[in-house]
Order: C-alpha cells, then sequence, then structure tokens
C-alpha cells in the first residue's frame, strides 16, 4: 500500500481551534471549542467545555432537555443536585452520564475550598429519544477502566480501546477516551470511519496524523481540533514532556438542531414548547415547582434573610418584594409568548446562546434563564 494510500484511510486534521477563557454561569471560568461560533455543533456533539471553579463560583440551578450531559473531574470535586432528589459529589477522576431526556433542573457547585476543574460534554439525543425519562450513570474513578500499551496510558470513559471496553451505556453511539502519552510514545487508535471525531489537548504538545498529511505543527493544550473521515487516528507526543488528551467520537444523527440555551430541539415549534412546558411546570418539569437546590436556599438566607430569590444569583433590590402569590395565569402566559417572539426574532432559537444558564429573578421570584 503506498504512503498516500495510508493517509487515505488515516484521519487528518481539518480544523484547529484555541479554547479561550470565558465567564459562565455564577463566575465560573470555561473553555469552550464545540459551541462556540467557529463550531456552532459538531453533529452529535453540542459543547465542550473546560470549566474552573472556585467557591463561591459555580452553576446555580438551571435547567436541560434533549440531550446528554457528561461530566468528568479532572481536579477537586463538584456536588450535584437535581429536583428529583439526586444529589452526590463528582471527586477527582469521576464520571457523571447524565441524561437529560423530557426534563431535568439541577446545580453543579464546587466542594470545598480551591480550584475545582473538569470536562462537560454535551451530546444531542434524536428525536425519538428526546422525551426518554431521566437518568443517570455514574462511576467512580477506581470502577473507570484503564490500559497500557507502549508507553500509552488510557481510561476509557465510553466505547472501547486497546481490547477494553467501558460499562456505561451510550444512548447516541459515542466514543470518549482520556490517553497520557510519554514522551515520544505514538498511538493508533481505531474509530468507526462514518463518526465524527475531534479531539482536546489537556496539556503536553501533540501530532495527529501520518506524512505527508500530518498536522503540520504541534497541537499545545487547550486546542481543539476536528478530524476527518477516516477509521485510523495516529497520534504522536512530540514533545519531551507527558501528553494528555481526549479523543472523542460519535454517530452522527444527521438532524436539525435548534439552540435556546440549555434546550437543544430538532425545530423552534419544539423550542417554544419547551419554554412553555419550563415555565408551567409541565411535561418533565413538573419537580421544579417549589425546588430549590440546597446551594440556592442558603443563599438566599444570606442574602435577603430567607425571603430571597430561586438562587443566590438572583438579586432583587428591597423595593421589589417577592409577591405573596403566583400572578394569574393569563399574565404567566403573556410572559411565556414575550419569550417566545424574542426567540422568533433571534431566529434558529436564538442560535448564537448557549452554554449552562446562569439567572436573573422573575416577578415571581423564579429563576429565568439567561446567558
Amino acid at each position: 500500500m503506498s504512503v498516500d494510500q495510508e493517509a487515505q484511510k488515516h484521519r487528518y486534521v481539518v480544523k484547529k481551534m484555541l479554547a479561550k477563557p470565558q465567564h459562565e454561569g455564577a463566575r465560573a471560568t470555561v473553555r469552550r471549542n464545540i459551541g462556540r461560533y467557529e463550531l456552532r455543533n459538531l453533529d452529535p456533539f453540542l459543547f465542550l467545555d473546560e470549566s474552573s471553579a472556585s467557591p463561591p463560583a459555580g452553576f446555580h440551578d438551571h435547567p436541560h432537555r434533549d440531550f446528554e450531559t457528561v461530566s468528568y473531574m479532572i481536579q477537586g470535586a463538584v456536588t450535584h443536585q437535581d429536583f428529583s432528589g439526586n444529589n452526590g459529589t463528582i471527586k477527582a477522576g469521576d464520571l457523571q452520564w447524565m441524561t437529560a431526556g423530557r426534563g431535568i433542573i439541577h446545580s453543579e457547585m464546587p466542594a470545598g475550598e480551591g480550584v475545582h476543574r473538569g470536562l462537560q460534554l454535551w451530546i444531542n439525543l434524536s428525536f425519538k429519544d428526546k422525551m426518554m425519562e431521566p437518568r443517570y450513570q455514574e462511576l467512580q474513578s477506581k470502577d473507570i477502566r484503564e490500559d497500557e500499551k507502549d508507553s500509552v496510558h488510557v481510561r476509557i470513559i465510553a466505547g472501547e480501546a486497546f481490547g477494553v471496553r467501558s460499562p456505561i451505556y451510550t444512548q447516541t453511539p459515542t466514543l470518549f477516551l482520556d490517553f497520557t502519552m510519554k514522551p515520544v510514545a505514538q498511538l493508533e487508535q481505531h474509530i468507526p470511519d462514518t463518526w465524527t471525531a475531534f479531539a482536546y489537548i489537556l496539556e503536553g504538545e501533540t501530532v495527529f496524523g501520518i506524512p505527508p498529511k500530518c498536522s503540520s505543527s504541534a497541537i499545545t493544550s487547550h486546542h481543539a481540533v476536528v478530524l476527518s473521515v477516516g477509521d485510523v487516528v495516529a497520534v504522536r507526543n512530540a514533545s519531551s514532556k507527558m501528553l494528555r488528551f481526549v479523543l472523542i467520537g460519535g454517530q452522527p444523527l444527521n438532524e436539525p438542531v435548534v439552540h435556546y440555551g440549555p434546550f437543544m430541539m430538532n425545530t423552534e415549534e419544539e423550542i417554544k414548547k419547551t419554554i412553555e412546558d419550563y415555565h408551567m411546570f409541565r411535561n418533565g418539569f413538573e419537580n421544579a415547582k417549589n425546588w430549590k437546590s440546597n446551594k440556592a436556599r442558603v443563599g438566599e438566607e444570606e442574602e435577603s434573610g430567607g425571603a430571597g430569590n430561586s438562587v443566590a444569583a438572583c438579586k432583587r433590590g428591597p423595593e421589589k418584594e417577592i409577591r405573596a402569590k403566583a400572578v394569574e395565569r393569563e399574565e404567566h402566559e403573556e410572559s411565556v409568548v414575550s419569550e417566545v417572539l424574542q426567540i422568533s426574532e433571534e431566529g434558529q432559537g436564538g442560535g448564537e446562546l448557549g452554554g449552562r444558564a446562569s439567572c436573573v429573578c422573575n416577578n415571581q421570584g423564579r429563576c429565568e434563564m439567561m446567558w
């Protein structure tokens, strides 16, 4: 086989992006690659964030519907709590694979002092799965399967590597591998040739592909690279230091995507319906009506003596008292219609909006989504 023929089956870099720091949530910092304006989505992937937060920063109560979030901790720990009573702490090396399905409202806040760092990947669900019941799959660090060959160590978050398979079930077929490579080590990893694939460099520098189609210069930390079609990706540690990166692949859904903050549907009409469901506490959001996370309740007591708002990040001046009872249903529906009209004006469901929500208070003292 010629070099050119060999290169054709190997994947090579078709796009490179530096994930620059930006603020998200309540004073948290994220480096976003997929989901920013240069790459709105990479079917079936919607977002990949490398987040960093120290108390009191974090991600207060916010909703999701229609996709899966994969949270993988690198440093520190994050406490998760949702409106169905699920709660726990994800520590360094731990994994949480959350299927939001028809609806979840939750918070993700640093557990303890210091810097807490992790990755969060959003994976789209197909039309037939978008309204499935929410579920969780969680693995502690000690339970994540690992292997090492020829100076290459891998943690298998999802899918298979070196003949070892993860126990995680992926609703949308997905490969998620965390590689650490010693200096001058080399790797070849199989990925189905019809799948989308990309990599994100956590530390060190590397070269993807083989001559003549290898990356012309080393890819350094905090860069994401989108890989071409092919069934093998070749990777080489191009430095004298350790290299760590995640390699992620998935089966495309080939369905339209309409973004509106934490909601990802197929059509604008479905987005409008989702916002109505969120505001009216129905079709998956029933538990939201009287729920607040523990962090939100503590924040209310600290900031407003218990007569506060839905999250600590929501601040209301003393001249604006929270109403003693909800406004009439018609008035509430009018506010929903107003928000839906705003979506239409922005086009494609507010396609430039994304990420985990921050909050401001509406006239009922309830968290409204803002980005």
